[in-house]
């Protein structure tokens, strides 16, 4: 699987908010992922969730999305290791993460360290049509207090829609896989 990193902290730059009006707490109830209406056709965002926000995860999450890509132009067939043909349609997802630990990433250089080990376990991942976009951002966590989070962008491509919603299923549960592995 193709994956990267890049840094968002500076003035303008979107924010993670946790304290958002539909937040839902997977910590204390992952099996709630289910209900989640972005879930509702897509089980392994569900499952993924529920990963990411279990007790061997290292991270927990805030908000998610699912969308179809309908312009073709807007992604990089070769940045997903796709053939033209295979890159018909293409769907995405982000996951707002967020360290269980708050000393995890205490700074930018401890979040892209995290990356880089993340972006190395992704890469090992024999996925094609697919990649992760890791992007470090603020995070706000309470009215009085910004730490760092991580917005993951997860894309698939396939020669069908149906193709590359199941391809966007394996990289949910690949990546799920990968940060489930890291050290807590």
């Amino acid at each position: 699987m193709e994956a990267d990193w890049e840094v968002e902290i500076g003035p303008g730059a979107p924010v993670i908010d946790v304290q958002w009006s539909g937040f839902v707490d997977l910590r204390s109830r992952p099996q709630a992922a289910r209900e989640l209406p972005e879930a509702g056709d897509l089980p392994e965002l569900a499952e993924a969730l529920a990963r990411l926000n279990g007790t061997a995860s290292p991270v927990w999450t805030s908000k998610c999305d699912v969308w179809q890509i309908l312009d073709a132009e807007s992604f990089d067939v070769y940045e997903m290791e796709a053939s033209p043909e295979s890159a018909q349609y293409a769907w995405a997802c982000y996951i707002d993460l967020l360290p269980q630990s708050a000393k995890r990433w205490a700074s930018p250089d401890t979040a892209i360290s995290w990356c880089r080990t993340v972006c190395k376990q992704l890469h090992e991942v024999a996925l094609r049509n697919c990649r992760a976009d890791l992007v470090i951002r603020n995070a706000i966590t309470s009215p009085e207090f910004t730490d760092m989070g991580i917005t993951a962008y997860l894309t698939s491509c396939g020669p069908t829609r149906q193709e590359a919603y199941r391809v966007l299923g394996s990289v949910l549960l690949s990546f799920a896989d990968a940060l489930c592995h890291l050290q807590r």
